[in-house]
């Protein structure tokens, strides 16, 4: 087995809110002094890519925004290639800035709904607009379909559960922006010339982050400093290719390969 480039997910295997996990600076060091491209692949849909850089910057290393590939990047691709406009925009003020800034007009009344882990923003009548938007033809966009995430004060509900919401009532189906969509990994490494069994995707959600980066060809790699738990692992029927205590261990896994 050999690793030419590797994925990061951030909270839960590099950082526990804005804190680094212990380790996860060796780690980096170790990507960029060995020159293996790596990239920052966050389902986090809570914050704009430029408060992402900043809480990145927390580990101690040099990090680029363009190392940074989120949900919300993919969906304005999206959208621009369908010369989309106009969306119900259902995510924080925060990420609605990088909406913004790509000329992305936030209108309530939109056919098309756009819904990221909107936080408390998440009320009867946010999602009865998009419930009603999408009863006249409108289109579902999912920035990510999570169950839940490991927040400083404990497990929090992410955008998976009100996404599902919207299609069990619509009865329509989602389109899924970040993890696991296939389209999501292979489009954050697409300027790596590398094979995709080369690639390891590093995260702490074993069907998100593991399954499928599998899904999509490449390997995937279990982290313990977040959500997951070795019961979920056995009751997953995933196999990871590789599973970690802590992303500490990448280097000497590294180096043993």
């Amino acid at each position: 087995m050999q690793i030419h480039g590797v994925l990061l997910d951030i909270d839960g295997t590099l950082m526990t809110g804005n804190e680094p996990i212990p380790g996860a600076e060796t780690a980096i060091r170790f990507l960029q002094e060995n020159n293996i491209p790596y990239r920052y692949i966050s389902n986090g849909t809570r914050k704009s890519r430029k408060n992402v850089l900043k809480k990145l910057e927390r580990l101690g290393v040099r990090v680029s925004i363009d190392e940074i590939y989120t949900p919300a990047i993919a969906a304005i691709q999206y959208l621009h290639d369908r010369t989309i406009r106009i969306c119900n925009l259902l995510v924080t003020d925060d990420l609605g800035e990088d909406f913004q800034e790509a000329g992305i007009v936030h209108n309530g009344s939109a056919s098309t709904v756009v819904v990221g882990d909107a936080g408390d923003r998440f009320t009867y009548a946010s999602m009865n607009a998009a419930f009603r938007s999408l009863m006249q033809g409108g289109e579902l966009i999912a920035l990510e379909k999570d169950r839940y995430w490991k927040d400083v004060d404990g497990l929090s509900l992410s955008a998976g559960p009100f996404v599902t919401a919207l299609e069990f009532s619509t009865r329509c189906t989602a389109v899924v922006m970040g993890k696991p969509s296939p389209h999501f990994f292979l489009a954050a490494m697409k300027d790596w010339n590398v094979q995709k069994k080369q690639v390891l995707m590093i995260g702490d959600d074993i069907m998100t982050d593991v399954k499928g980066a599998q899904d999509a060809g490449l390997l995937g790699a279990i982290t313990l400093t977040g959500k997951c738990r070795h019961d979920e692992i056995r009751n997953s029927c995933v196999t990871p290719d590789m599973e970690m205590k802590s992303i500490e261990m990448l280097p000497s896994l590294l180096e043993s390969l």
